[in-house]
């Protein structure tokens, strides 16, 4: 069983920045990769950003330039770094840890971009 405690979550004006955090109950690299998703009210759960445990990152076209996913090995913690916020980027955010077995998730945390 693998915990995950997101953070980060809240308001912010559109163009703003926000950083998530994810810290998994055990080592990150006896994950096979984590991942940031979202869901915003009426839609699919969908990728936002995820790293392998190589260090590999895959991100969607849409938020490409604008968020990053990385890594702190020491901290034990999967950061998502959001700039140029867009009021379409409004969703609860979920960390993802896959190991080789199964998927976790986290309990989400929200994000709303709005004037």
């Amino acid at each position: 069983q693998v915990q995950l405690v997101e953070s980060g979550g809240g308001l912010v004006q559109p163009g703003g920045s926000l950083r998530l955090s994810c810290v998994p109950s055990l080592s990150i690299f006896a994950i096979n990769g984590m991942g940031w998703y979202r869901q915003a009210p009426g839609k699919q759960r969908e990728l936002v950003a995820y790293i392998s445990i190589g260090g590999r990152v895959n991100s969607p076209d849409s938020v490409k330039g604008r968020f990053t996913i990385s890594r702190d090995i020491a901290k034990n913690t999967v950061y998502l770094q959001m700039n140029s916020l867009k009021p379409e980027d409004t969703a609860v955010y979920y960390c993802k840890a896959d190991t080789s077995t199964t998927a976790y998730w986290g309990q989400g945390t929200q994000v709303t971009v709005s004037s």
